[in-house]
């Protein structure tokens, strides 16, 4: 197995075998599609996306022992820079074909987004090409999407598609009351893990960005998802959602380890 350069060395058998238990993997060990798959699902269900540390002013790092340290020891979560980079290393120890590219993320945005600020991957199985991504607070899909144009893939009652657009090349749809709408676009460039520095940068410290203003906390379940914006918890369960917001800071942290699984230092003592 190969240690990308710049990397410290590590025991990457133990490692990789603690990261599979932290995302509760009992799938096989080959390079199957299936295998792909069930990565990611176990991934997304048990790793959540969160900003917590942008908004306590802790510099991110995204050297793959520093990731280890923060998403497999501490069993913390991140944002796409973070995930997206430490499931590419998982990868590529299994011995999976990865390739890692930069997206421009489209949902929600009234106009052209102005950054490509998202880190998604190409992967490869059993001769096919795949995109995946564990790196977004909202809905994305929960197995690998194949990379063929116009091809409609179902995942239980979301639907998605990919097609090749001018200027922007790859853009994932997804289907939301019988209309499609851009997630994210993205180039068949290939990345470095240092490009990724600048983007990641601008998203901890730009006044506008919005990784800077609020909690944004999200992971999927068996039942739904559990999100959090703010202060506000939201529950959803089947075509429910029960959201509340803690009275206190210790209310607050308690439902962080009961729904996300998040612990926060002792010495962390306000509200987001």
């Amino acid at each position: 197995m190969l240690i990308g350069k710049g990397e410290k060395e590590m025991h990457e058998n133990s490692d990789v075998n603690a990261y599979l238990e932290r995302i509760g993997f009992k799938g096989a060990f080959d390079n199957s599609a299936q295998t792909l798959a069930e990565l990611q699902h176990c991934h997304l269900h048990t790793v959540p996306y969160e900003n917590l540390d942008i908004l306590q002013k802790v510099p991110l790092s995204l050297e793959i022992p520093d990731l280890y340290e923060k998403i497999v020891v501490r069993q913390r979560g991140g944002y796409c820079f973070e995930l997206n980079a430490l499931f590419s290393w998982l990868l590529r120890q299994l011995g999976f074909s990865v390739t890692d590219y930069f997206a421009r993320f489209w949902r929600d945005e009234p106009n052209l987004p102005p950054k490509r600020r998202h880190h998604v991957l190409k992967v490869e199985a059993e001769g096919k090409s795949y995109l995946c991504d564990v790196g977004v607070g909202g809905i994305v899909p929960r197995r690998p999407i194949e990379m063929v144009e116009g091809l409609i893939q179902t995942q239980g009652d979301e639907v998605y598609k990919l097609e090749k657009v001018p200027e922007f090349g790859w853009m994932l749809y997804e289907k939301k009351k019988e209309q499609w709408r851009e997630i994210f676009s993205f180039t068949e460039e290939p990345q470095l893990a240092r490009d990724y520095i600048m983007a990641s940068f601008w998203c901890e410290h730009a006044p506008e960005s919005i990784f800077t203003k609020e909690a944004m906390i999200a992971i999927r379940t068996k039942e739904g998802r559990n999100s959090v914006s703010g202060q506000e918890f939201r529950i959803f369960t089947d075509d429910q959602v029960h959201a509340f917001t803690p009275a206190s800071y210790e209310e607050y942290k308690q439902a962080l380890q009961k729904y996300f699984g998040i612990v926060l230092p002792d010495e962390v003592d306000y509200y987001f």
